[in-house]
This record gives structure tokens, sequence and C-alpha cells, in this order.
């Protein structure tokens, strides 16, 4: 079985075609929910039912695949925001781990997935396996997710109507 870099991966690491840069930054989308939104980054929480409380921090700011392109001060905010958004899950969920991985081997945007960790899970003691997405997913029931939306934003202080 052999496994390839995707054709536009070039043209993706300069940010042509990445969906995350072109992205308008809903409240709510087909990937998820919108937690918490600051001038650099978003917290989404995801629908596809791959684990309770999976949730991504992605940079929104110019595109960037590793962390590393960060100046300090752009660097210090997002990891900051990553773990704003992780104590929120922690505190809500009260999985025995949490999870962060930075990885963007099949997007090349800089984006981190927060990943909690429960006593029933499907690989303890070892990385949780996560694979791309490609939407055939089962999808969380939208009254869990809304409510647990709703939840993370008031620990988070987010109003998205603002």
């Amino acid at each position: 079985m052999s496994h390839q870099w995707p054709e536009d991966w070039q043209q993706l690491t300069r940010g042509i075609g990445c969906e995350m840069c072109d992205s308008t930054r809903p409240e709510s989308d087909k990937y998820g929910i919108r937690i918490r939104a600051t001038k650099l980054t978003d917290a989404v929480l995801q629908r596809a039912n791959i684990q309770r409380g999976y949730t991504l921090v992605i940079w929104r700011g110019r595109h960037v695949n590793e962390p590393t392109e960060l100046s300090h001060d752009e660097a210090s905010a997002y990891w900051e925001d990553v773990l704003i958004a992780a104590r929120a899950l922690i505190r809500h969920y009260r999985p025995l781990k949490m999870n962060y991985e930075t990885l963007g081997n099949s997007l090349p945007h800089l984006h981190t997935h927060l990943i909690p960790r429960y006593p029933q899970d499907p690989a303890p003691g070892r990385p949780f396996p996560l694979l791309p997405q490609d939407g055939s997913e089962p999808l969380i029931p939208e009254e869990e997710l809304q409510k647990d939306a709703s939840t993370l934003r008031r620990l988070l202080g987010y109003d998205s109507t603002e």
C-alpha cells in the first residue's frame, strides 16, 4: 500500500486552495460549531463522532504551515488560545488525559487537534487513532453537540452574537 502526498501539496503549503484560509469563519459549518474566536484563532467543536469533545484550534492569521513560522508574539497568542480551549474542554468533559496534536499532514495549515481521552478509549496508553476525515463519519447528535457547544461557549466567555 503506497501513500503519497496530495498532488497539490506545494500549492497548499503556499496557501493556494487552503480550505482553512478560504474559510469565512462561520459560527457553524459541516465540520463543527465555533466555541471561541479571537483575532488570530477559532476553536471549533467537531461534529464528527470521533471522540466527544474533539476540537480544532485553527490559526486565522496569514497562512502558515508550522508554528515555527509565527513571530514570538503570534506563537504566544496561538498557544495561549490552545490552552484556553483545552482548559474549558477539561473542565466540561473531565477526561483522564488531553491530547494536543499539531499535525497538518493532510492540510498544511497551522491547527491543533484537542482530543480528550476517557476510560472507554479506542487506544488506552497510545496515541489516539485519528484518521483524516472524509465526511462519512457518524455525527454527534445535534442536540448533544449544541448543548456541549453552549456550555463550552459559556466557560470560554464567548458570545457568538458579538
